[in-house]
């Protein structure tokens, strides 16, 4: 009795698809300007950034060996798995919100709140990190040009001489302004720096396929099964970012169709140039000799005579930072305004631009917060909650497949995830092994992070949620 009476609690309640559908039907929403390419393109944008390259060396020297290829395909296909539920639920629910919405359909209101929650967090760690990391590559080649800036102005608080990271400052307030003017206008922008990317990396795979040694490739399981494996766990934060697709629901021309295309296709893209750059990478050089160096791709260009290598994988590494905080951005900003149409959070944060039709007051708070945490916090201790929280947004987007399954079998799904509840279970299982992987106080943190949020949702969220307003 207490157990069926829990399941009946307001906070369980489910939001119904026909609902989520009805609340983005009418007219004066979010701007329906996105195609198939525009999606893979804002994918590729999210997903393929630095660790391309600099994760690749590090795993190949200390765990996978040239084996660094079976790491990326195994890692590739638990994503795969959880991508494959992401497409099957954006097409049957094409609502801005990603894993949120999807867990409000599936799960219920305090499940939907929780992961909310968690990719709040998530998000903004992410783009405070990356934010920060740019600073860092812009300011390592002002530099180099002989230009010194002062310590006060590249620094957070904390560090000898720093007052505030002004480079992380500024390029998060011009993509802000720049996601506020339009998201037509922002994915052109995103297309323009994606192609600059592919170019480095092909020009990598061009000029190295011609100088792969065998030989390096002997032995190619050095650490064993084991390392390939660890390896795989390790390479898989490189695939972070395929979610982002799914936050554009609305904004998406034909996105029954097209957002399985977009989720899909960029994870597919994005595998295979992980596995091309990784055999020739361990081709070029002895995975050994990556143990020396934290530019692995530079190093490999270096070695066999272009000198030039580190300017170009720096020009590399710019833009896939570029193009990773713009879309992460871009995501945060649906996923709030997402909840705060729900009640969840002020209703203030859901209004749209009169002219640009964009969520600009949503922008513009996501954009403050996560400057001021970029300029003024080093982020190195806090880094791993954005794996936890993806991790975990990952599990509550399997699980959701399969209770909708078994709930609401008769509803349409224009894509279907196959072979279920086996492959859902998959992903579960999988999350779960790297989440137990993760350090003890990175656990502690998710879980302080956690209990905040219910504290918020109880004193607000679940008074003014539109759907308890209903019953």
């Amino acid at each position: 009795m207490r157990l069926a009476a829990l399941r009946n609690s307001p906070i369980f309640r489910k939001k119904p698809v026909e609902e989520l559908l009805r609340s983005v039907s009418h007219e004066g929403g979010l701007s329906k300007v996105l195609g198939p390419l525009d999606l893979i393109l804002l994918g590729i944008g999210a997903i393929v950034g630095t660790g391309i390259f600099v994760i690749t060396g590090v795993a190949a020297a200390y765990y996978s060996g040239p084996a660094l290829l079976m790491s990326f395909v195994i890692a590739g296909a638990v994503c795969t798995v959880a991508a494959l539920c992401y497409a099957e639920f954006a097409a049957m629910v094409p609502v801005a919100g990603s894993a949120y919405t999807y867990g409000y359909a599936a799960l219920g209101e305090i499940w939907a709140w929780i992961i909310g929650w968690d990719l709040i967090l998530e998000y903004s760690v992410a783009i405070a990190a990356v934010a920060i990391g740019w600073s860092g590559y812009v300011v390592d080649i002002i530099h180099e040009a002989g230009i010194l800036l002062p310590a006060a102005f590249i620094h957070p608080p904390g560090v000898p001489g720093g007052m505030i990271n002004l480079p992380a400052v500024l390029i998060i307030a011009v993509i802000t302004a720049l996601l506020i003017r339009g998201v037509k206008e922002s994915v052109r922008v995103n297309t323009v720096i994606v192609t600059i990317k592919l170019t480095v990396i092909a020009l990598f795979l061009i000029l190295g396929i011609t100088h792969i040694n065998p030989g390096n490739w002997h032995p190619f399981m050095p650490y064993g099964w084991h390392g390939v494996l660890t390896g795989a766990a390790i390479v898989f934060f490189a695939y972070i970012g395929f979610d982002a697709v799914s936050t554009a629901a609305e904004e998406v021309r034909r996105p029954q169709s097209d957002l399985p295309i977009g989720i899909v296709g960029s994870l597919a893209v994005s595998t295979v140039l992980y596995i091309a750059v990784s055999a020739v990478l361990t081709g070029v050089v002895s995975y050994l000799a990556f143990k020396n160096t934290d530019a692995p791709v530079a190093f490999a260009l270096e070695s066999i005579g272009y000198t030039w290598g580190s300017a170009v994988v720096a020009a590399g590494a710019i833009c896939g930072i570029t193009s990773v905080l713009l879309v992460l951005l871009f995501g945060q900003t649906r996923i709030f305004f997402a909840m705060a149409r729900d009640g969840l959070l002020p209703g203030f944060f859901s209004s749209l631009h009169p002219v640009f039709r964009t969520p600009s007051k949503a922008t513009l708070l996501v954009g403050s917060v996560t400057a001021i945490i970029a300029g003024l916090l080093p982020l190195e201790a806090v880094a791993e909650l954005v794996n936890i929280g993806t991790l975990a947004a990952f599990i509550i987007v399997s699980a959701g497949i399969i209770v909708l399954r078994r709930t609401q079998p008769g509803i349409t799904r224009p894509f279907r995830v196959p072979f279920v509840p086996f492959l859902p279970v998959l992903c579960i299982l999988s999350c779960a092994y790297l989440i137990s992987a993760l350090p003890t106080i990175t656990h502690l943190r998710f879980v302080v992070w956690l209990v905040l949020g219910l504290l918020i949702y109880t004193g607000y969220g679940r008074a003014h949620s539109t759907l308890q307003r209903m019953f």
